[in-house]
């Protein structure tokens, strides 16, 4: 089982930032000032969840703390792009460093974008079109 201590501070925090990354990107998609919060608790419902009950080290470790990935006036293509890019590069220090914590770490993303997606008013066609984005960029589409 995989932990923090397995990966460099670089890659740590490439790896978690996919996760705040994916739950921001989906959030911002289809934006509403009430959605907004609705959507921000979801993230921190999911993540305290995760941090207490997931039964993968790796998640847990994820969980626990993590850093807003984007600043506070970066757009939503901003966040789209670099969130892209930062799952791209999780999933293959993953699959390079432990390739057996990379089918856990998909489905906690996934499972995180999706909660944030699902806490307002359901899903949207944008917000379907990120999690489109969000399971490419895993090559969970791959892994199906």
């Amino acid at each position: 089982m995989a932990t923090r201590a397995d990966f460099t501070d670089e890659e740590w925090k490439t790896i978690q930032g996919g996760v705040i990354g994916a739950g921001t990107f989906v959030a911002l998609v289809d934006r509403s000032l009430f959605d907004s919060f609705k959507e921000a608790n979801a993230l921190a419902h999911h993540l305290r969840d995760a941090h207490e009950h997931s039964d993968s080290v790796l998640v847990r470790d994820l969980a626990g703390g993590h850093e807003r990935p984007f600043g506070i006036t970066a757009s939503p293509e901003e966040v789209e792009r670099s969130t892209v890019a930062t799952l791209e590069q999780a999933e293959a220090i993953l699959r390079a460093k432990t390739p057996e914590e990379l089918a856990a770490y998909r489905q906690f993303v996934l499972e995180v974008a999706g909660s944030v997606a699902e806490a307002a008013k359901g899903v949207s066609p944008q917000e379907n079109t990120a999690l489109e984005r969000i399971r490419a960029a895993l090559g969970a589409e791959d892994a199906t």
